[in-house]
């Protein structure tokens, strides 16, 4: 257990979702998270996540003696821009599964064919949910899981654990947590109505 993530076995497909407070746990707990996978080219890491995001893992990752050059060029640390990558599968406003599989089962694929285990890290369904796009963010947490029946690979999502102000947005919560096997973190609450003034 590494600050209170365990990570996931690849061999039966965990799925975690990481409520975290700032930048600074997101970036501790990711990296922990990665690190298994890129040390000593004992398995593979993917990714998708924002510059400033691979940026900071990086920076813990380097910190911890991992050189993620090397593992880079091993083929051991993969990254992708999660926002380029949301923008190949999105039609509208709605995520189209065939584009989804083109774009992430290759990556898989190779990476659980090279070595064991695969670590995937996904910030995409954070994006789709701060867009206001809930439901299309919970759909790819499902397409996820469908990779998973195909792929043997961990994968840890990320959402920042802000307050949720209406109904929708909790029942959509719920969705999101019975997505993973697991759930770390501090999930967000019901932001309460302040009392008006006197």
């Amino acid at each position: 257990m590494t600050n209170g993530i365990e990570v996931p076995k690849a061999a039966r497909g965990g799925h975690v979702v990481l409520f975290y407070r700032d930048e600074q746990e997101l970036a501790g707990r990711v990296s922990e998270y990665l690190l298994p996978a890129v040390t000593d080219g004992n398995g593979s890491a993917i990714v998708v996540a924002t510059p400033d995001h691979r940026r900071s893992f990086e920076e813990r990752l380097a910190g911890a003696g991992v050189d993620v050059a090397a593992a880079r060029a091993r083929g051991s640390y993969l990254e992708l821009d999660a926002n380029e990558t949301i923008r190949g599968f999105m039609v509208g406003d709605r995520p189209d599964p065939a584009g989804f599989w083109q774009l992430v089962s290759p990556l898989l694929r190779q990476a659980a064919e090279a070595r064991q285990p695969v670590l995937v890290f996904g910030e995409m369904v954070s994006l789709l949910w701060d867009a206001g796009l809930v439901n299309a963010a919970i759909e790819v947490e499902e397409m996820w899981n469908e990779l998973g029946g195909q792929y043997p690979f961990s994968l840890l999502c990320a959402y920042p654990a802000r307050p949720v102000t209406c109904s929708h947005y909790l029942d959509a919560l719920t969705d999101v947590c019975r997505a993973h096997t697991e759930v770390t973190g501090s999930p967000p609450e019901p932001e309460l109505a302040r009392p008006t003034g006197s």
